[in-house]
């Protein structure tokens, strides 16, 4: 066998090679999308490029050039008039469909996260994220620093409540619970379906000060303002006494010790019998490690965490004193891991 039959492979892997390595222009049409409200425009009629550019005060070439991607990425169709149409994949894109993933589509193409990507390669052989590098600081003091970024961000938390969220919420038993604390809840969006199942419920949402406001508007647009409390503050100093504390996709943003300072804040703040319940995707088994082996590129890329495998996560209880009672998938690709105290207090 020569080398060059060596290296050959099909036809097909090179077409979905080729697709691989142009994925990343997919975001950014659907970003601009956004952008010139091509969703909500199209919800009501159809459109000429023409038409809708009029609307939005944007270029018709480039207008019809983008619509026509749009076409080639499924989002839309066009009849032989050069009308376009929506299909039902733009429509999970509308400010107002239920369920909507237009914050998704926001948050994980700013800026402040493409910027970290172009660092990918050098947090790998380094072995820690290059961010810093990146933005000059920390993902999450940029996001302070950005805040027009950092509301798209709690936005984008948001919008993943039709994907993960209200499967989690359905997980999660609240009977006998008088106070939940969500932990970095950024607007609440896992607290506020509890509440909402739980009319005897209370809650708090316990995040940075410059995510306080967001959160205070999300409450009060869901009628939950006279059950909810929001708290500014930081969670590597000390969270808020409760009797359930929800701690979704927070910890793998950080690394080991930092999840540690974490937990064992909470488990200094329980109230007695109270219980923990982290929501995160969970590593399988390198042979078949699922989709968060891909999320844990991000956290590389973005953050100095990393996403991890159940035992990773009951170490990490442990070391805060806390210990592993139950573990439930959603369904949705992440899991709930509950804990308790380890000793009484």
């Amino acid at each position: 066998m020569t080398t060059e039959e060596s290296l050959s492979a099909p036809a097909d892997a090179y077409q979905q090679m080729s697709r691989m390595v142009t994925s990343h222009w997919i975001p950014q049409v659907i970003r601009a999308a956004i952008s010139l409200r091509v969703p909500e425009h199209l919800a009501r009629a159809a459109l000429t490029a023409g038409e809708l550019a009029d609307r939005e005060g944007s270029s018709p070439g480039t207008t019809f050039r983008l619509l026509r991607a749009c076409v080639a990425i499924g989002l839309l169709t066009a009849d032989d008039d050069g009308r376009f149409r929506g299909t039902s994949l733009l429509r999970t894109l509308h400010e107002d469909a239920p369920g909507s993933l237009r914050g998704l589509a926001l948050a994980t193409t700013l800026p402040g996260q493409w910027l970290a990507w172009n660092a990918f390669t050098a947090s790998v052989r380094k072995g820690e994220t290059q961010v810093t590098q990146a933005l000059g600081t920390d993902f999450f003091s940029y996001l302070e620093e950005h805040p027009d970024e950092a509301r798209a961000f709690s936005q984008g938390l948001t919008s993943t409540t039709a994907l993960w969220t209200s499967t989690a919420a359905q997980v999660i038993d609240t009977a006998g619970v008088g106070l939940a604390v969500d932990v970095g809840g950024a607007d609440g969006a896992l607290l506020h379906l509890l509440l909402a199942a739980n009319h005897g419920l209370r809650g708090i949402v316990f995040d940075r000060p410059n995510v306080v406001p967001g959160a205070i508007e999300e409450t009060a647009k869901r009628g939950l303002a006279d059950r909810a409390e929001v708290i500014g503050g930081d969670f590597f100093s000390s969270v808020p006494a409760g009797d359930l504390y929800l701690v979704k996709m927070i910890m793998h943003d950080w690394d080991d010790d930092s999840c540690v300072a974490i937990l064992r804040n909470i488990r200094a703040a329980m109230n007695p019998g109270a219980r923990v319940a982290v929501v995160e995707m969970l590593v399988g088994e390198p042979s078949d490690p699922g989709p968060a082996a891909l999320m844990d590129m991000n956290m590389l890329a973005v953050v100095p965490g990393q996403e991890r495998s159940l035992a990773e996560y009951e170490a990490l209880l442990s070391a805060a004193g806390l210990r592993r009672t139950t573990v439930t998938p959603t369904g949705a690709g992440q899991s709930v891991i509950e804990g308790v105290a380890a000793t009484s207090s």
